[in-house]
């Protein structure tokens, strides 16, 4: 007899353990005790449910970001035709103008008046060039002047000396310019002793053609001594600085020296 034959007369119960947790949750259900097997079972069941429901959140997830970048292409693409309705209208307005301006140029051009096409068919006729006859060489020797280039050279010259006669009247007319200078002298006198006022006056005594005497004043220079300080104008032509010097000098009883300060152009 084989080994399944033996097994399948033994009386053995192998669910035991199964018909025993049974029994055991049996009792504790009647008697009130919590059963912790049905919450384990609950918790995992609960978990599977979690973890189906996990996959269904992504797709949902999922779903819902295409639906949002489908609205978001829906928006684009209406957009985009809002601004190709308005190219179009931009386009037409301009095709308008344009038939407008065409229509302008041709009542312009139907309106130009024949005077002023005839002008310029005149303006652009080219110029006819004179016909030139031709000689024979014993012509062309008699028709030259030998003389007439003398009298042309005389009527250029009597026309230039009238010019220049002209000329030279209007240069003598204009006044010629006179150049001045202001020169500022310091004389100096003997001692202190010396009379000032004598001395300017000898000074103011000095006359000339171009000099004219200006403001004079005394200027202390040492010891109770001063000198006469004087302006004068002259003429550059006429006076210059050593006649007048000279001319100072010659008071030998009141002038010590003389001396320039200032020279300046006017």
């Amino acid at each position: 007899m084989s080994g399944l034959q033996g097994l399948a007369q033994e009386n053995i119960w192998f669910d035991k353990s199964r018909y025993d947790e049974a029994e055991r949750c049996f009792y504790e259900a009647r008697n009130g005790v919590p059963q912790t097997s049905q919450v384990k079972t609950s918790l995992q069941a609960s978990k599977g449910h979690t973890r189906a429901q996990k996959p269904r959140e992504r797709k949902t997830s999922q779903n819902a970001s295409k639906s949002e970048d489908q609205s978001e292409l829906l928006s684009r693409f209406k957009s985009l035709e809002l601004d190709n309705k308005n190219l179009h209208k931009v386009v037409d307005d301009l095709r308008a103008t344009l038939s407008k301006l065409e229509s302008r140029m041709a009542t312009l051009e139907k309106g130009q008046s024949p005077a002023s096409k005839s002008v310029t068919v005149t303006k652009a006729a080219p110029v006819q060039t004179p016909k030139v006859e031709k000689h024979n060489g014993a012509d062309d020797d008699d028709d030259i002047d030998l003389f007439g280039s003398d009298e042309e050279d005389e009527e250029a010259e009597r026309i230039k000396a009238e010019r220049v006669k002209e000329y030279s009247q209007r240069k003598a007319k204009k006044p010629a310019l006179i150049a001045k200078s202001s020169i500022l002298l310091d004389v100096k006198p003997w001692d202190d002793e010396t009379d000032m006022s004598k001395l300017e006056e000898c000074v103011r005594s000095i006359q000339m053609d171009g000099l004219l005497w200006g403001a004079s004043k005394l200027v202390p220079v040492g010891y109770g001594i001063k000198k006469l300080q004087i302006n004068c104008v002259v003429e550059d032509d006429k006076v210059g600085t050593d006649i007048l010097e000279e001319e100072i000098t010659k008071y030998e009883d009141y002038v010590q020296s003389v001396d320039i300060a200032a020279f300046n152009k006017i």
